[in-house]
């Protein structure tokens, strides 16, 4: 019997991260993509997705979304049935990150936005996959659907988030913490950090892949999430 499942994208993406584990895993789940584009707080996007997801549901977030995600079980626990954390982190920016953030803000406000552009690209995947379009063709129409005024709003909201350490021991949910290798953005070892601090997670970590792994590495992430849906 298929479960609802509710997928949180991360900056400057939306439903197509996510394109290759709903056409694998149908069959055992109803997939439910959250618009992470209208607020610009890490709260306001959790109460949103609250407000339009099912009664009860298992959650994925990736980057950005694993804010989200992390937000949820904060605000309603009890109604989430597993969590997956994919290249995340629950450490609020360093002041070097916030200073970056707030110059691709000013850029984007006078006129620059370019989204994600090749020269961005080895940021977010893995050297393999930046000749390859369906990761990188993926990637750059993405930012170019999400667009210059939710790419404001989404950094104002990453800026805004809390360190959310002290709420990781409390998520009692089956959980799944999974991490690109080569992830450049949120390495390895925070992902580590987070398994150990949450009760009932598993740590994947998958090779080859930088900070998108359900587009880097479809087939492995894809067999990892029908387990993940699985477990109890």
């Amino acid at each position: 019997m298929s479960q609802p499942v509710v997928l949180l994208p991360g900056l400057l993406c939306d439903g197509d991260l996510f394109a290759p584990a709903v056409a694998s895993l149908s069959d055992v789940a109803h997939f439910h993509v959250a618009d992470l584009t209208q607020d610009d707080s890490i709260k306001a996007m959790a109460s949103r997705v609250l407000a339009w997801a099912p009664p009860c549901f298992a959650l994925l977030g990736l980057s950005m979304g694993g804010y989200v995600a992390q937000e949820i079980m904060r605000q309603a626990p009890g109604r989430v049935t597993r969590l997956a954390l994919l290249d995340t982190t629950y450490k609020p920016d360093t002041d070097e990150a916030r200073a970056r953030r707030l110059g691709f803000i000013e850029l984007a406000k006078t006129g620059q936005f370019k989204g994600v552009t090749p020269r961005l690209l080895p940021m977010l995947v893995h050297p393999d996959h930046l000749k390859v379009p369906a990761v990188a063709g993926t990637v750059l129409a993405m930012a170019e659907r999400v667009g210059k005024d939710a790419f404001i709003r989404q950094q104002t909201a990453i800026m805004g988030r809390i360190d959310g350490k002290g709420d990781l021991e409390r998520i009692a949910c089956p959980t799944l913490v999974l991490c690109g290798r080569d992830d450049q953005l949120t390495p390895l070892d925070v992902h580590r950090e987070m398994a150990g601090l949450i009760p009932n997670a598993r740590l994947v970590i998958v090779d080859q892949s930088g900070h998108l792994p359900p587009l880097e590495q479809a087939i492995a992430v894809n067999a990892v999430l029908r387990y993940w849906l699985a477990t109890s």
